[in-house]
């Protein structure tokens, strides 16, 4: 076993809660459970979300990096994506409008194709990656936010129209 030194923020937290400070010191695996901070943190995009840059004039990717304070590597899976093209090819002249605009946000996400999506829904596509991969999800989508927070992943949202907030811990 390795002895690790732990920061002293959470020796105290530790000491409050009355934890047992040996089994964070003496983890085989050393502190690899925590984040590190130099590389960037994965947030997945729902579809949704690449709308609300236009539609409340907020620019999701500074405020989410505000929000974090973290470096983030923004991903948009490809069943997201699909979902984008098919809205820019039906529905009203608005619509597609704005679905070409997300679109053209997308580009500074990272692409991720997802293979194993097959005939799932997109919902459950980024809920089975986001676990997997154990990183928040962007979405505005109450249904979603609500799966993703019973299987404790972190939701990012907007809050009253004008400001984001996260519903879990990173």
């Amino acid at each position: 076993m390795l002895n690790h030194p732990l920061p002293s923020n959470v020796i105290n937290i530790c000491k409050i809660l009355k934890l047992d400070i040996t089994v964070l010191r003496n983890r085989s695996c050393g502190m690899s459970a925590l984040p590190k901070k130099n590389q960037p943190l994965k947030v997945i995009l729902d579809s949704n979300a690449l709308f609300v840059q236009l539609e409340l004039k907020i620019d999701i990717f500074v405020e989410v990096e505000r929000l974090l304070n973290r470096n983030i590597d923004f991903i948009l899976l490809s069943p997201v994506k699909h979902e984008l093209e098919l809205l820019a090819t039906k529905y009203s002249p608005k619509i597609r409008r704005q679905t070409a605009y997300a679109l053209k946000l997308s580009e500074i996400c990272k692409y991720v194709v997802v293979n194993e999506s097959g005939n799932l829904p997109t919902d459950e596509v980024i809920v089975n990656v986001a676990k997997a991969w154990n990183s928040p999800v962007f979405t505005n989508d109450s249904q979603l936010r609500k799966r993703l927070r019973d299987i404790s992943v972190p939701v990012i949202y907007v809050r009253q129209k004008s400001r984001l907030e996260i519903d879990g811990l990173i």
